[in-house]
């Protein structure tokens, strides 16, 4: 679903009866033990001024982050510069990825005041750019289309200067949830493969991957001046050549941007780490990716979804321009 789990040591003070309440369909599973983080995976405690700011906010506005309920390694960095990623539709996922550390289980009811309440975030925090994302709600009709068209809408109404990225469900099944998306026209619709697709049984059971690259391509078939992105985690126990074909087939879906980062288990309960992807690695993936025709590339090991959204958008926008001037030229 939204983003690449943390390192499990940040998890390591949630004893197993906490983990159980969290995610319950593994607390039958046995640990699986990964290995010990390299050096150049080592992230600042967060502190600062602005960071108590963006908390302070946030909880004042009752409002989910991926960035907590994830535990993302980049939270200090990105909340100092006041880009907190908003996660709506609750906090409980209806699916159970093996990967993530969002809660899973039976979501409450939706709250119909949230929409407006991150629009006053947004407002109150002054970005400029801002990425919503939610857990999969499996079990609306709409799979939470709507209340993502609404969200959309407030923060239109309060920041009309404010680019909007929504990293979103697969939708699966849910007729017409698309194009209650789309008809409010966010500047990024971000949807992740993941991992590669023979992966999937064991990483991401609840989706499928020729799904979740239908939905992309059918983003630019329905409106190709949206710009696309996508992300993979590596660690997993993929190959060069799996990763190679994941390139591909976003490529063959038009999709704009990828990025590219280092698993890291949340607990003993996930998935393991099956290697450690060097910095070198990473930078041998990026330029194969820019080799394949993507105007963006995020690859490192720190790399996450919304990670430096802002400032990667100024530079997707600046690259489809200096593209489209070429093909004029």
């Amino acid at each position: 679903m939204a983003d690449i789990a943390p390192p499990a040591d940040t998890q390591s003070r949630l004893g197993p009866a906490d983990r159980a309440l969290r995610h319950p369909e593994k607390a039958h599973k046995p640990d699986q033990v990964s290995g010990r983080k390299p050096s150049w995976i080592r992230v600042k405690a967060p502190v600062g001024k602005i960071y108590n700011e963006t908390k302070r906010i946030v909880t004042e506005k009752k409002l989910t982050t991926v960035c907590e309920e994830a535990g993302c390694p980049n939270i200090g960095e990105c909340w100092q510069q006041r880009h907190a990623t908003m996660m709506i539709l609750g906090s409980i996922c209806t699916r159970a990825c093996t990967f993530c550390n969002i809660a899973t289980g039976k979501p409450p009811a939706v709250d119909p005041h949230e929409p407006e309440r991150v629009g006053e975030a947004v407002a109150e925090l002054g970005l400029r750019h801002v990425v919503i994302t939610s857990v999969d709600r499996d079990d609306l009709p709409d799979g939470g289309a709507t209340h993502f068209g609404r969200t959309i809408k407030h923060i239109r109404a309060k920041c009309p200067g404010t680019t909007i990225e929504i990293l979103t469900p697969d939708f699966q099944g849910k007729k017409d949830a698309l194009a209650i998306v789309l008809r409010n026209r966010p500047d990024v619709f971000n949807h992740n493969l993941e991992t590669v697709p023979g992966l999937y049984p064991e990483v991401r059971p609840g989706a499928k991957y020729y799904g979740s690259l239908k939905l992309l391509d059918q983003v630019k078939e329905r409106d190709p001046s949206i710009f696309t992105k996508s992300g993979i985690m590596v660690g997993l126990g993929e190959t060069r050549s799996q990763v190679a074909q994941v390139m591909d087939d976003l490529r063959a879906a038009d999709v704009d941007f990828l990025t590219i980062g280092q698993y890291l288990q949340p607990t003993p309960k996930h998935h393991r780490v099956a290697n450690f992807i060097t910095p070198d690695e990473f930078d041998a993936y990026a330029a194969m990716a820019r080799g394949k025709g993507f105007l963006l590339v995020s690859a490192s090991p720190l790399t996450r979804s919304s990670y430096h959204a802002d400032s990667d958008f100024e530079a997707l926008r600046a690259a489809r321009e200096t593209k489209l001037a070429v093909g004029k030229a």
